[in-house]
């Protein structure tokens, strides 16, 4: 018995367009999500604005985008809800600065 199996070229050639397309878009996707900048982590801490929960002097807490952190005052103290600003990661604990005041003409 000898069956011959007939595909129309037009088909091969269309599925053939559709998969080198949806593997261009695919790649495209993977090197543009590469070079984003990072948007989570501890990287994007550093230059953050916290809220001071407790004193700091120097450990405390701070609040930092909603989430409780422990953190140590650099220098000097802050009550709870001063402003500081995130410098450094260090494990599971974050070093912070006092914000710099506006001065006000």
């Amino acid at each position: 018995m000898d069956i011959a199996l007939d595909v129309d070229a037009g088909l091969i050639v269309g599925a053939a367009i559709i998969l080198v397309v949806s593997l261009i878009l695919v790649i495209w996707a993977i090197v543009r999500g590469q070079r984003r900048k990072v948007v989570t982590g501890v990287e994007e801490l550093i230059g953050r604005v916290a809220e001071a929960q407790t004193v700091l002097d120097p450990k405390g807490m701070v609040l930092v985008e909603g989430e409780r952190w422990q953190a140590r005052l650099d220098s000097g103290k802050a009550e709870p809800g001063e402003e500081v600003i995130v410098t450094e990661v260090d494990g599971l604990k974050l070093i912070v600065a006092k914000k710099k005041a506006k001065r006000r003409k």
